[in-house]
């Protein structure tokens, strides 16, 4: 999948998810702002209750979206014979797709009311939803490979270029500028606090700092707009490197506790959906058919 293909399609995926949010809320406003007691009156009842036609089906198709979101990217994660299906990093922003817009129908079948066993299943599901999103903060910032193997450290040392003699070979920058540039990339972590959030923003803060150093800097060499976008480029790229590098241990001990956190939460809303499910068609409970 190309670059722009790539961003079409989260483009289009992100499209569907805002839609169905607006769609919905629109639909069912005055129904779900409605007094509980009061609901039974409302002329959208039939429709919009949990049993109803709509709500219904979005339970339904629901729970099927997390159920194929889940399983479609573990399968894909832990057999590599499908590696010629696409990118694994592709294959997990469907599933985070899938797994957004599953919770938000489900939302929406609930009509807003929780209670019994299946309000564990819903918090569960929202505890997984919310996990779901630091899970994507720590995996993005863990280097991987195009298939999405995830790199160790001599690997990602292997990345780095020596910006030092490109930008003496390549531009032509005066020796102070030049000087500027190569010390503003190799900043130790060690100048920084010993706590990991402390020093994390005050070294994101410090690299911003830095960029925009550089970018007064390009300013005042005689260099093409394309020639300065380059040196930025790289610069930015060196930066984002010697982040990775300083935390990656961190960030990879991090995903290990994040997958003991997220995982049961999956486990526990997933049994319970399946007891609702059974316990539902016992009572005869049907949809369309």
């Amino acid at each position: 999948m190309s670059e722009t293909a790539h961003k079409i399609f989260i483009i289009i995926l992100s499209v569907i998810v805002t839609l169905t949010l607006l769609i919905l809320s629109y639909i069912g406003f005055t129904y779900y702002n409605t007094a509980l007691e009061e609901r039974f009156y409302h002329t959208d009842h039939t429709w919009l209750k949990p049993s109803g036609g709509l709500g219904h089906g979005l339970g339904i198709f629901g729970s099927l979206l997390m159920i194929i979101g889940v399983s479609s990217y573990m399968i894909r994660k832990r057999f590599r014979s499908l590696s010629r299906f696409g990118q694994l990093k592709h294959w997990l922003e469907f599933h985070i797709f899938l797994c957004t817009l599953g919770p938000i129908m489900v939302l929406f079948h609930t009509s807003f009311k929780f209670g019994g066993i299946v309000a564990i299943s819903f918090w569960s599901m929202v505890a997984v939803f919310l996990s779901g999103i630091i899970g994507r903060f720590i995996y993005i910032q863990i280097p991987r490979t195009i298939e999405g193997r995830e790199l160790n450290l001599n690997e990602v040392k292997e990345l780095k270029s020596d910006i030092g003699e490109i930008i003496t070979n390549v531009y032509h920058l005066d020796k102070e500028s030049q000087d500027i540039i190569v010390e503003s990339t190799k900043k130790k972590v060690e100048l920084y606090h010993a706590n990991f959030l402390v020093r994390y923003f005050k070294k994101y803060r410090d690299n911003k700092k830095s960029v925009k150093q550089i970018k007064t800097i390009l300013k005042k060499n005689n260099l093409s707009r394309i020639e300065k976008r380059d040196v930025m480029k790289l610069v930015k790229n060196e930066i984002s490197l010697n982040r990775k590098i300083e935390r990656l241990q961190t960030m990879q001990n991090l995903f290990k506790y994040w997958h003991v956190a997220h995982l049961p939460f999956a486990l526990v809303m997933l049994v319970i959906m399946i007891i609702h499910v059974v316990v539902t068609m016992v009572f005869g409970y049907k949809w369309i058919f």
